[in-house]
């Protein structure tokens, strides 16, 4: 069965909307739920649906995403299963960057070409959800589909910023419209089921997942939209008219990782009792590096709607509706309120603490009697005591050299130190 997919994941662009997250690293590397980086959720649904060979296209700060990778997705000598990086590259017929989705893919053709497949499946980097893909190829399979587009419910509020879709009674797609405006939108009202329609999701919104007949795939590409850029803005519409595309409707949960705010309500949303996005499931494992990391140790700490990954030493008073990441440190008296804290790369040795402390630097983590709400604290960041960050509504948008303000929301950059009694 695995032989008839080959996955192509797209790792996005310069993901600046992501920024600072995305200063040093790609989108796709950016630690997500305190111990997994956001490929490893396409990676992982494809892993679990039996599709085990996979691209994923960069360009941009991939040197962290490429090391996660080759240290993460090792497979036995015996299986033909792999996870390929492609970072852009130039070639003499073509000197440019990637273009857009489209382009990516057609750059990466010549890679892709000698491993046979019936279908290729062209997913995103920075999307949180679990899928079974096989269930989306065996509806491409029997309505016999030239190409499948995975389509999710959505309200008036979200319509505007996706590709809405309608499709008639069979599934076939008869019409697209790319980020329609307000006023078009009750134009676009779909059969989206009972269930659905009752939470106000009308419309149908391309994932911006794709499987392809692979044939058609190499013929669009090279051929007949040579110099389209984008799927979503240029193939998907254009081939409407003249081939079978087909609406596979997902119904689980599923959000598009676009922007700071989205990050942040996401990784909170897995602290919640029964989150929308299960960890906790035998059947859909999310795979990551495995570090050998020693256990949590806490000490004296409330604790609640609180996850926290492995190897942390936590001294902390309160910690609350928050995600603690690996190797994080918090000293004594400090409290954490809805914050995302990614935790360290390495720990620090007694020499290297009492070096720090003898020059007046913090040590990596998060210090005594700290205050630290509506946050999210960038890996290897050292905070020093007495500190209060407090974001919310009332912060305007702002750029530091230590920090940046995003729709109320603190984001402490990676490596920043943060001196003692500071206050933002």
């Amino acid at each position: 069965m695995s032989k008839s997919t080959l996955a192509v994941i797209l790792g996005g662009g310069a993901g600046s909307r992501l920024y600072p997250l995305t200063a040093s690293r790609s989108k796709p590397a950016v630690p997500i739920a305190g111990k997994y980086r956001l490929v490893d959720i396409p990676i992982s649904n494809c892993i679990n649906s039996g599709i085990n060979r996979m691209f994923v296209l960069t360009q941009f700060n991939s040197a962290s995403l490429n090391r996660h990778i080759k240290n993460t997705y090792h497979f036995s000598a015996f299986s033909s299963a792999f996870v390929d990086i492609l970072a852009a590259e130039q070639t003499p017929d073509n000197p440019t960057w990637y273009q857009g989705t489209a382009d990516a893919v057609r750059q990466s053709l010549r890679h892709v070409g000698p491993f046979e497949s019936d279908y290729v499946l062209i997913l995103s980097g920075d999307q949180l959800y679990q899928m079974d893909f096989q269930e989306m190829i065996e509806n491409h399979r029997k309505l016999g589909a030239d190409i499948s587009i995975a389509t999710i419910p959505v309200a008036d509020r979200e319509a505007p910023e996706f590709g809405i879709l309608k499709s008639n009674p069979e599934g076939y797609i008869t019409s697209f419209i790319e980020k329609p405006k307000k006023e078009l939108l009750p134009e676009w009202v779909s059969d989206t089921g009972d269930d659905m329609k009752s939470k106000g999701r009308k419309y149908l919104a391309s994932m911006g997942i794709y499987i392809f007949n692979r044939k058609l795939m190499f013929d669009l590409l090279e051929t007949e939209y040579k110099t389209a850029t984008d799927f979503g803005k240029e193939i998907i519409p254009q081939s409407i008219e003249k081939y079978k595309v087909v609406s596979y409707q997902y119904d689980g949960y599923w959000t598009d990782i676009g922007n700071i705010y989205s990050f942040f309500e996401a990784n909170l949303g897995l602290t919640q009792d029964i989150p929308d996005f299960n960890l906790f499931d035998n059947s859909n494992a999310i795979y990551t590096r495995a570090r050998m990391l020693p256990p949590a140790k806490i000490s004296g700490t409330t604790l609640e709607k609180t996850i926290i990954a492995e190897g942390c030493i936590i001294n902390a008073s309160r910690l609350e509706n928050s995600v603690v990441g690996i190797r994080a440190r918090i000293g004594h008296g400090t409290t954490v309120v809805s914050s995302y804290l990614m935790g360290s790369d390495y720990f620090e040795t007694i020499a290297e603490m009492n070096h720090a402390q003898q020059h007046g630097i913090p040590n990596v983590g998060i210090g005594s009697r700290c205050y630290i709400k509506n946050c999210i604290v960038d890996k290897n960041v050292r905070i020093g005591d007495d500190v209060r960050i407090n974001g919310g509504p009332h912060l305007e948008n702002s750029d530091h050299s230590l920090y940046t303000v995003k729709d109320g929301i603190v984001v402490i950059k990676k490596g920043a130190v943060i001196p003692n009694g500071f206050v933002i």
